[in-house]
């Protein structure tokens, strides 16, 4: 009997947001399912990715994408009245501005999040593969 494992990716550096900038390229995240809870100082992202990292059969897996510290978030290219909108996650970048970081995160068509940071906490935490016949 094969067992499986759920990845969770933690980055607290440029270098890692890279790691799972390139695990979440072409994600599918619907807007419905993106949250800023400004109290928390926390922004949650709820992605639908293939497993590039596994050998074999790409499988689509619901990840959950985690970003602490947050300070304020803005988009661009959002039409947030659509509630039926999805979005192609293209790629997540980060700068430093001042004391604090930027993370940008790149959807198709020219549509972007920029997220203020603090510090860079962020986890990528896969929730279950998709049509996975043993969960």
């Amino acid at each position: 009997m094969r067992r499986k494992f759920l990845k969770k990716i933690i980055a607290q550096s440029p270098e890692d947001l890279h790691i799972i900038s390139a695990c979440c390229s072409e994600a599918k995240v619907n807007l419905n399912d993106i949250k800023y809870l400004p109290s928390n100082k926390i922004f949650l992202l709820s992605i639908s990715r293939f497993n590039i990292e596994s050998e074999g059969k790409k499988k689509s897996i619901n990840s959950i994408i985690k970003f602490e510290f947050v300070q304020s978030s803005k988009s661009k290219n959002i039409d947030q009245n659509n509630a039926d909108l999805v979005l192609e996650l293209l790629a997540i970048d980060i700068f430093k501005k001042e004391d604090n970081f930027e993370i940008t995160l790149l959807f198709s068509k020219n549509r972007i999040i920029t997220l203020s940071v603090e510090v860079i906490e962020v986890t990528l935490e896969d929730q279950k593969i998709t049509n996975d016949k043993s969960s």
